[in-house]
Formats: structure tokens, C-alpha cells, sequence
């Protein structure tokens, strides 16, 4: 067995890795870690867990966190993470990050969106991303592993083999992603009260979402070049489910089926991207680890349209795939 834990256990995705882990043959949970709720069991802040796992929630030391477990599932908040995570590293333990403290490639990128200086810069840039669709091989040999960002994903997957094929330009590239709630987070916030949202959608952090650079850099390595990305997140009046809407120019007229074989080809044997000819919708991936993406071309652009849950493949169900690579575990284990 190998045994696990989860540092920051009280929010929304710890939660949905707890549930993923509980049913893995080969893990263990031995700690769930909170700074805020002392000595309670894991059961009393997250209902659903009573019987299946009465663990107390411990404020332990990163060292103690590194000796007890084999691998940390980082559900910290961003910036406190990289002041953690190196001392748990450094104790022995595997991490996969959930936050976006070790995504983006350089201190000055970071400061610029996060609006903090790095407290681990030297590991920007050769910490691997954990999207073991596209990065399989290097999250093998790597003890931590940065954990996409749920609209990242569902903007990176459609869009990566399409750019690596040289066929589409990349300097008007845009993503339009409606989310659930539980996107933003368990903390309560004036724009998640469900007065404010519940029946109504809006827009939020145009121009200026986090996850605009972590797109842009993956992407990056894909087509050679730095693209450009317009990337739009909208608040929907759902739980959970990321419904993206990418826009980009081909270089010469293609037709959808062009477009579809391009997508086919780069995930055939992926078990979780479903290329599918229907257009999806969010209900066909919740509580799964699937990625569904169709395309269309309307007008001479071509509109690749993808689904997932933000929970799971957005954030824990991720985790776990990485969490299974790192093992040399079957990639699919607690997650089908």
C-alpha cells in the first residue's frame, strides 16, 4: 500500500481526492492535515465520510507530514504552498500540488498574476505539469508533480494537438468557459451566495484570470511559439462541470472531419479523452475523470467544444492519475 496524505482536507477538491482514494486498491490515507479545525475527525467538517474515514484533521509539521506518508496530496492554498511543500520533499515524501505554485515556468510570471515573489523559484521550470496525456513520461521520474488548473485542462487537451500539427494560427486563440460553483472554492464569497448566483451567469476576471498564462505556456511548447489567448470564465448556476468553447483560425480551409481525426489520433488509447461526434454537455463527464471534445467549423474557424467535471478531472481525479504514474500503478486505478 501506498500511504497518502492530504494536507488542507477541508475543502471541496481534498474532499473529491478523499472519495478517490478511499476506493484505490493500493492507497492508504494516514493523515488529512488543517490548520483552522484542531483535533475533529475528517467526518465532522466533511459529512459524507462518516464511516468511511474517521481520521482526525492534525496541524502537523511538513517533516512530520514527509516521514508519515509516501506521497502528499498538496490541497494548499496558492503561495503557501511552495513555503511547504519543499520541507515535505525534502523528509522523502512524493507531492502532487494541487495549487498553482509550481505551473508556471519562471519568478517573474508568477509575481505578475499571483502579486508575490516565489518562495521556491528555483523548482519554476523543471517541476513537471500534470497533465499525463501530453507529459506521461517525465511525471515518472519527478517527485513533484504541479497539478493542472481545471479550466487550464479543458482548454489545453482540445487544443494542444491541433497547434502541434502546425495547421492553425496562434495569435487569436480564444476560450470561453462556463464553471460551476465549486470552482471558486468551499470559502464563502459575496459572488458564490447563492442569492447572487443561483438563476444567473456572469462573467468574472476578464482579461485577467490566472489561468491565462498556464494555458498560454503549455500551449507554447506545443506550437513552438507563445500564442495569444483571450480566455473569458463565466460563473454558471450548477455545482460542478466546466463547459469550454474554444475558438482558432486554420491555415487552410479543413473540414470538420480533418479536425476530428487530428483529435482522434492524438488520444487514441488516452482512456480518459473521449473524442465524440455529439456535442457534450456537462452531465456526460460529472463524478468522472473524462474529458469529452467534439469540433466543428463554422464559417472558416474551427470551434472545438469540451466538457469535464472541475472536481475530478479539473483538480483530484487528476491528482489521482498523476498520483497512479508516479507509482507505476495502472493509470486508470480508482478512477474507473
Amino acid at each position: 500500500m501506498v500511504k497518502v496524505a492530504v494536507l488542507g482536507a477541508t475543502g471541496y477538491t481534498a474532499l473529491e481526492a478523499i472519495k478517490i482514494l478511499l476506493r484505490h486498491p493500493r492507497a492508504e490515507i494516514v493523515a488529512v492535515t488543517s490548520r483552522q479545525e484542531g483535533r475533529t475527525p475528517i467526518s465532522s467538517v466533511h459529512p459524507s465520510l462518516v464511516g468511511r474515514l474517521d481520521l482526525p484533521l492534525e496541524d502537523l509539521s511538513p517533516e512530520e507530514v514527509g516521514k508519515r506518508a509516501d506521497c502528499v496530496f498538496g490541497c494548499l492554498p496558492h503561495c503557501a504552498s511552495a513555503e511547504i511543500l519543499p520541507k515535505v520533499l525534502a523528509a522523502g515524501a512524493k507531492v502532487v500540488d494541487f495549487s498553482a505554485d509550481y505551473r508556471l515556468d519562471d519568478a517573474a510570471t508568477y509575481l505578475e498574476w499571483y502579486g508575490h515573489e516565489h518562495p521556491d523559484a528555483t523548482r519554476l521550470g523543471t517541476t513537471v505539469y500534470g497533465l499525463p496525456e501530453l507529459f506521461r513520461e517525465r511525471i515518472r521520474r519527478q517527485s513533484l508533480v504541479a497539478n493542472p488548473g481545471c479550466y487550464s485542462t479543458s482548454a489545453i487537451l482540445p487544443l494542444a494537438p491541433l497547434v502541434k500539427s502546425g495547421l492553425f494560427e496562434t495569435d487569436d486563440i480564444i476560450v470561453d468557459s462556463k464553471s460551476g460553483v465549486s470552482g471558486a472554492g468551499r470559502q464563502p464569497k459575496l459572488m458564490t451566495h447563492f442569492p447572487e448566483c443561483n438563476e444567473s451567469m456572469s462573467a468574472y476576471n476578464v482579461g485577467r484570470h490566472r489561468h491565462t498564462p498556464e494555458i498560454e505556456q503549455v500551449i507554447a511548447r506545443h506550437a513552438g511559439v507563445r500564442p495569444a489567448v483571450i480566455f473569458t470564465p463565466q460563473l454558471a448556476p450548477m455545482d460542478r462541470g466546466i463547459l469550454s468553447t474554444i475558438y482558432i483560425r486554420p491555415r487552410q480551409r479543413l473540414a470538420e472531419g480533418d479536425v476530428m481525426s487530428l483529435l482522434r489520433e492524438a488520444y487514441a488509447g488516452e482512456r480518459f479523452v473521449r473524442v465524440v461526434d455529439h456535442l457534450p454537455g456537462t452531465k456526460d463527464t460529472v463524478d468522472t475523470n473524462f474529458c469529452d471534445i467534439t469540433a466543428r467549423v463554422v464559417r472558416d474557424r474551427v470551434l472545438l467544444i469540451s466538457c469535464l467535471d472541475n472536481l475530478v478531472k479539473g483538480a483530484a481525479g487528476a491528482a489521482v492519475q498523476n498520483f497512479n504514474v508516479l507509482f507505476d500503478l495502472p493509470e486508470t486505478m480508482g478512477l474507473l
